[in-house]
């Protein structure tokens, strides 16, 4: 089946422990990205490893329940989404490396099976991802100013 896919990148000014950081733990996507909540299933629990679940709350009526499918710590995260959105076989990897001078490049891609639910979450998807780019890139690089 024909696959459909949205992605963003951004660069930031941070060092790539200090994006991991923000990538890496459900609970703080509601403090720098565009979720109104987030966190584990079951809660209290993290950081992400593979096979655990996380949930995002994104406007009045859109929760995202994911899972972690593989971790290169400090480098790269793989998770599907396993319900909340209309797309079957979603598959999605945030990516790090380190730039020349010190910060960090982040690419944020998915991909699902091409069905009517999925084109329709795709037009909204081109809009979100460079959205959560965006607020990631702020928080990284406001984290890096502190630090």
């Amino acid at each position: 089946m024909e696959r459909l896919s949205v992605g963003a990148d951004g660069t930031t000014k941070a060092p790539r422990s200090a994006v991991w950081a923000l990538v890496a733990d459900a609970n703080a996507y509601p403090v720098w990205g565009p979720w109104n909540a987030g966190g584990y299933e079951p809660a209290g629990t993290g950081p992400s490893q593979p096979g655990m679940r996380q949930w995002f709350r994104y406007g009045r009526r859109t929760t995202s329940h994911e899972r972690i499918l593989e971790i290169d710590d400090g480098r790269r995260v793989v998770y599907t989404v396993e319900r909340g959105i209309p797309v079957k076989d979603y598959r999605a990897e945030i990516v790090l490396r380190d730039t020349d001078d010190g910060g960090t490049h982040v690419s944020w891609r998915a991909e699902w099976d091409r069905t009517f639910l999925g084109r329709i979450v795709l037009r909204k998807l081109r809009v979100v991802y460079p959205e959560i780019l965006g607020c990631l890139m702020h928080a990284a690089d406001a984290k890096a100013t502190v630090d």
